[in-house]
C-alpha cells in the first residue's frame, strides 16, 4: 500500500507493545501500527463500536456484546430498514447500541456489505465442502 511517510515519536512503552504485537503475529511493525491507527480512528468516529478478534479476523462489534455490526445490518435490511422492528428483533440492545451499529454502517458500508454478502453466500453445500466435520454424519 502506497502512503505518505511521516515521522512519529512514540513513548517507549507503546513502541514495545507494538513490537511485541508484531512479533506475536509474525507481521511487520508498520503493518501492525497501521492497523492500530485505523482501528482507533474507526472507534473514535463510531462511539459504541469496538473492533474485536473473531475466528475469521477482526470485526466491528457493538461494545459490550458479541454481536457484530454486519448481523444487525443484515437484519435491518431484511426488515425493510424499519428501526422499530429492528428494536424488537434485538430487544436486549438499547436504541443507542443499534444506532451505533447503523452509524458504523454509514461510515464503513463497503466493509459491512462485504461481510453480509460473504455470510449470505454460505449454503449447506459450501459448509460441507469447506468444513466436512461440521456436517452431520
Amino acid at each position: 500500500m502506497a502512503g505518505i511517510q511521516k515521522s512519529l515519536r512514540l513513548p517507549p512503552e507503546t513502541l514495545q507493545e507494538i513490537r511485541q504485537m508484531a512479533k506475536d503475529t509474525g507481521r511487520d511493525f508498520s503493518g501492525v501500527t497501521l492497523d492500530l491507527l485505523s482501528e482507533a480512528i474507526k472507534m473514535r468516529r463510531c462511539p459504541g463500536i469496538v473492533l474485536a478478534e473473531g475466528v475469521s479476523g477482526r470485526r466491528a462489534r457493538v461494545a459490550g456484546t458479541g454481536i457484530e455490526v454486519w448481523e444487525i445490518l443484515a437484519n435491518y435490511q431484511s426488515l425493510n430498514r424499519d428501526f422499530n422492528r429492528l428494536k424488537k428483533a434485538f430487544h436486549w440492545l438499547t436504541s443507542d447500541q443499534l444506532r451505533a451499529a447503523l452509524g458504523y454502517y454509514e461510515a464503513y458500508s463497503e466493509e459491512i456489505d462485504e461481510l453480509i454478502d460473504r455470510n449470505q453466500s454460505w449454503t449447506s453445500q459450501t459448509i460441507k465442502k469447506r468444513h466436512p466435520r461440521m456436517t452431520p454424519l
